[in-house]
């Protein structure tokens, strides 16, 4: 069911959401790691040490029935048992207003699409996550997004699958709950090594400063090129003044948005109409996830109208919010141009080597093109060919589908682009994704089946053939990025 009608979250209402996090997974952490005391190098490796520890449990949850049996292991030490036994209590159980049948409508509509699903999350949502600079800042700083891009996308697929797969999120042998439940925990452990303790402490204390001298947690020494990302997040430093808390509750709601509204709206841009309740499933699907994800109710969407209102409201304090850092560089232009160089990689030298950045242009509003430094030159062919493609092929859609209701050029050339990118990134031998090896089979599988297109006629599946590959699409080889 939806909330109770209330107005919109204002800006003060908001402000005071960047400084709330996530108090039962922070908990959980500041229990598991302890205390920060002192700069020693011993201390950090001991903190560093149950890191790992608590990782290496949480890699072991393989499936929803895990998470709900847990502790199944008596070996596990109790300073790790039984701070999660405390924190599952709660976190693994789906909300009241969860409805199965709008759930398993939205994975339909998401497995239904395919690879253009797939696309779509490159194209659009993960671009649209470093408009707003904070979000990227751990990342940014630590080298793991613009290093490695290619990871970023793979580790986005390892929650998006879990979580809309069939009974991903209701079915005991589903992985939905126990995946975000990892990403979870590792957003707080991520706060609790920036912050060096837990989220709440570093709040009150920057509160009850009378002066700017806790405005920002200071380097423990400089991050050389082969630390670990944990121990990374442990020496960098914050400033606690100008970002609020990493991973707070605007920033995890926005988020959640990407995922959602803008894959609809997405949708929208490429013509292939959906009916309301359609997207409203689907909004609501990736609301029960951003809820085990630890996201405030008063936050969430229902509605295409709502979600387009906050999304544009929190994109709109993001950009002022870099206005605002004076004297602080820019990132997102290296952030959206190291995305956009690892889907580049997998198209072959050519034309078509710019067709994933006209494809992010295409469904990103101008001012987010600009903020991630997507509207450089590209070749005049290269513009011109995809304008003319996808131009002519919304008109042929538009007269079509007064006749056939699911034709779409545009989901074909979509989906041809979603084949390289998808196949090479997420189906790769040797760069799996990060979900238990149960799950890998059942997910290469499926992106294997995409190679036919069930909502297209024989002759279009013919001609998607010549454009991708005959058959069940496999994986594709490309240049490795660092």
């Amino acid at each position: 069911m939806a909330p109770p009608e209330r107005p919109p979250l204002t800006d003060a209402e908001l402000d005071a959401l960047q400084w709330v996090a996530d108090p039962a997974a922070d908990l959980a952490v500041a229990e598991i790691l302890g205390p920060f005391h002192a700069t020693a190098d011993a201390e950090a490796r001991d903190r560093i040490a149950r890191v790992e520890a608590l990782n290496e449990v949480i890699r072991s949850w393989k499936d929803n029935d895990e998470v709900a049996r847990w502790p199944g292991d008596a070996t596990i030490a109790p300073e790790l048992r039984e701070p999660l036994d405390r924190f599952l209590a709660e976190a693994r159980k789906l909300p009241d207003w969860a409805d199965r049948q709008r759930m398993k409508n939205a994975e339909s509509l998401f497995m239904d699409q395919g690879a253009l699903s797939v696309t779509i999350l490159f194209c659009a949502s993960l671009p649209e996550c470093y408009v707003v600079p904070d979000l990227a800042a751990v990342l940014q700083a630590t080298g793991q997004l613009v290093d490695r891009a290619d990871h970023r996308i793979r580790t986005t697929g390892a929650m998006i699958f879990p979580v809309m797969m069939v009974g991903g999120l209701t079915a005991g042998d589903g992985g939905g709950i126990a995946q975000v439940l990892k990403v979870r925990l590792i957003h707080a452990m991520v706060r609790n090594l920036i912050l060096r303790g837990s989220p709440e402490a570093a709040a009150f204390k920057l509160q009850a400063a009378n002066d700017s001298s806790e405005d920002q947690i200071p380097p423990l020494a400089a991050i050389q090129p082969h630390d670990k990302m944990f121990r990374a997040l442990h020496v960098h430093g914050w400033n606690l003044r100008a970002c609020a808390l990493p991973n707070n509750q605007e920033e995890l709601a926005y988020t959640l948005l990407t995922f959602s509204y803008v894959y609809l709206r997405s949708m929208r841009r490429l013509g292939i109409a959906l009916t309301p309740s359609q997207e409203e499933d689907y909004l609501h699907l990736w609301n029960v996830a951003g809820h085990v994800l630890g996201i405030r109710r008063e936050l969430m969407a229902d509605k295409m109208e709502e979600a387009a209102t906050l999304f544009t409201r929190m994109q709109a304090r993001g950009r002022a919010d870099v206005g605002n850092r004076t004297g602080e560089k820019d990132q997102r232009p290296a952030l959206g141009q190291a995305l956009m160089g690892a889907m580049q990689a997998v198209f072959p030298a050519g034309v078509l080597k710019a067709f994933p950045v006209l494809l992010t242009r295409r469904f990103l509003e101008p001012e987010s093109v600009r903020d991630l430094g997507l509207d450089g030159r590209v070749s005049w062919l290269s513009r011109t060919l995809f304008k003319m493609v996808m131009g002519l092929a919304r008109g042929i859609d538009a007269f079509m589908r007064l006749f056939f209701k699911d034709f779409s050029i545009s989901r074909l050339l979509t989906r041809a682009i979603g084949y390289r990118l998808t196949c090479a990134m997420l189906m790769s031998q040797t760069r799996e994704l990060s979900v238990p090896s149960t799950l890998r089979p059942g997910i290469k599988a499926l992106i294997a089946s995409w190679g036919v297109d069930s909502k297209a006629s024989t002759r279009m599946n013919a001609l998607e053939d010549k454009l991708t590959t005959g058959g069940h699409w496999h994986p594709l080889d490309w240049p490795h990025q660092p």
